[in-house]
């Protein structure tokens, strides 16, 4: 019941930060939304502050848990890692197209969240390190430095305004290139 409260009040805290940004929310606009008082809302949360930091970190987990269940699949190699670099480019898409405020929760340069951003990042990194060291890349290319280009790769399609519809080909071009046969034909890939 108490977390079904806290999705209440995370919630919220998204519908504000749409409205008004970070710095401009209130825990009177939180609870306000909720149509509770404030007092109502320090139950669950310590401050503003908390309430946001855990708003980030429930977004960056849902994202998480969709790459992993990618990474998990019973598919090849390259479905996979297109499903984590999905997942990945569907919480940038979603965050920046929500309002421009709601993209403040993936600075990795902010007091808030930079920890959140960087611990997401690096644990997508570590599923396409298991990715490819399992599909053994013939390219030559260390798993660790593939990871890195599809990262790198799936950051660039973030700031395209048709990222999405550009995954599927740019991950395919890369993909084969990283996994030395097209990403669509049997075999390893």
């Amino acid at each position: 019941m108490a977390t079904d409260r806290l999705d209440e009040v995370l919630d919220a805290a998204y519908e504000c930060l749409t409205r008004y940004g970070v710095r401009r929310t209130t825990m009177d606009d939180i609870a306000s939304v909720m149509g509770v008082s404030r007092s109502a809302v320090y139950q669950y949360v310590r401050s503003k502050d908390d309430a946001f930091r855990r708003l980030a970190g429930r977004l960056h987990e849902q994202a998480l848990g969709r790459a992993r269940h990618a990474a998990a699949e019973e598919a090849p190699p390259a479905t996979r890692v297109r499903g984590v670099l999905a997942a990945k480019l569907d919480l940038v898409s979603r965050l920046a197209g929500d309002s421009p405020h709601t993209a403040e929760l993936l600075d990795e340069k902010a007091r808030l969240f930079g920890d959140i951003c960087h611990t997401f990042t690096a644990d997508l990194r570590r599923l396409l390190i298991t990715l490819f060291a399992e599909a053994e890349s013939p390219a030559g290319v260390e798993p660790a430095e593939a990871a890195d280009i599809c990262l790198a790769l799936v950051t660039g399609l973030e700031s395209a305004p048709d990222g999405r519809q550009l995954l599927a080909p740019a991950t395919e071009a890369l993909l084969t290139g990283l996994l030395g046969a097209p990403a669509g034909a049997g075999g390893r890939t």
